[in-house]
């Protein structure tokens, strides 16, 4: 093993033999899915030969340059959570991404995510982990998400919340309802009203179960099924009728052997 240069920074490199061993393929280009999580890793090395990849995981690590990461044309997921990273240029040539977490990371303006503006199928950003308390300086500011949200229309969820598609009117409604029960009026001195008596949100009856209804296709389908096992039970009382008058003639029939010629 080469020893590292004087001019680079201690931490693991990415190398050949770390990727065949993780994901025990034999070819770097079947590498499909790697997960790299924890592992000290400063350098991405030869990472960038992984041209088919399509999920990665680098999180946890003390990675600053992405460099490599802008040969990966088949990436649409990836994780860099928690490591050193300010500038993200290299993902703007990523244009299959569709997912990127960035929380705990060295990104301080919006400015600096201008070069993912290009990635027409990016869904999902994230910049700040708040279970995992990570965040990037520009999330200080109060109202970056609505700025990220304007930069990016394609945007569906931001730091895992969802802005658009199915559940974000939900979501909103929930937020403005805590906020609601958050935040009261008037001096907390003052005598605060009686509560007022919960009304549901729906009408009486609404949760208990409907009868099930039947499309007309479904009536014509259990009609036409009934009419055929009429039409075989018919067959089968015949099938028996036939039988038992075949068994009543043979039984009266002399035995051929007492004849006498």
């Amino acid at each position: 093993t080469q020893p590292p240069a004087e001019d680079e920074e201690e931490g693991v490199r990415i190398t050949p033999q770390l990727l065949k061993a993780s994901t025990g393929e034999f070819a770097l280009e079947s590498i499909l899915l790697l997960r790299l999580r924890g592992r000290g890793i400063a350098h991405l090395g030869c990472l960038g030969d992984c041209a088919n990849l399509e999920w990665l995981d680098l999180s946890g690590n003390a990675i600053a340059q992405l460099g490599p990461l802008a040969a990966l044309r088949s990436l649409a997921v990836l994780n860099l959570a928690r490591n050193r990273v300010a500038s993200l240029e290299p993902l703007g040539s990523c244009h299959n991404l569709q997912s990127l977490n960035v929380a705990g990371n060295l990104v301080s303006s919006l400015h600096q995510l201008r070069c993912l503006t290009g990635l027409r199928r990016l869904e999902s950003l994230r910049l700040r982990d708040p279970l995992a308390r990570l965040a990037n300086p520009l999330c200080a500011a109060p109202a970056y998400r609505t700025a990220l949200a304007d930069m990016f229309p394609t945007l569906k969820a931001i730091d895992g919340e969802r802005v658009s598609g199915r559940g974000s009117e939900l979501y909103q409604l929930c937020r403005d309802l805590d906020s609601s029960l958050g935040h009261g009026d008037g001096d907390a001195a003052s005598p605060q009203p009686l509560p007022r008596a919960a009304q549901p949100w729906v009408e009486a009856g609404f949760w208990e179960p409907r009868p099930p209804r039947r499309s007309s296709i479904m009536e014509e389908a259990y009609k036409q099924f009934g009419e055929v096992l009429q039409e075989c039970r018919e067959l089968s009382r015949r099938a028996d009728d036939t039988i038992a008058q075949a068994e009543r003639a043979l039984s009266s029939c002399p035995d051929p052997n007492s004849f006498v010629f």
